[in-house]
């Protein structure tokens, strides 16, 4: 039975075969903006082009919404890579981007970030 073509890059020993930059094409810089929260979601539409394996499992992920953050995360790549291949699927309007919401809370609040200290090192 031939294996999947998904683990045809991976190696259980050394991990990933191929290099994340090389998933990029080289590319360090997306052409859209975003940031480690920015939501991603799937338009519906299907790219025209081939654009690789990368961005078909990128795009999987893209059903509901999710942050870049997630779908570093799932597909185990950099953040950078993700978010050129993200910028690669807003391009041709396979996904669509909106910024994270603000919760209307001052960040800098002492009040809330001595909560949140509390509460962390309660959990411990």
């Amino acid at each position: 039975m031939p294996e999947p073509e998904e683990n045809l890059w991976l190696d259980d020993a050394a991990g990933r075969l191929v290099r994340p930059y090389t998933v990029s094409n080289g590319r360090t810089r997306p052409t859209a903006d975003f940031n480690l929260l920015t939501m991603v979601r799937s338009t519906g539409t299907k790219p025209q082009s081939y654009l690789g394996p990368d961005h078909a499992q990128v795009l999987s992920l893209c059903d509901g919404p999710m942050t870049v953050a997630e779908i570093a995360a799932h597909v185990r790549l950099p953040a950078v890579v993700t978010k050129v291949l993200l910028s690669d699927l807003v391009d041709c309007g396979a996904v669509t981007t909106r910024a994270p919401m603000q919760m209307g809370a001052d960040p800098t609040d002492r009040e809330l970030l001595e909560a949140v200290l509390h509460g962390l090192r309660k959990r411990l």
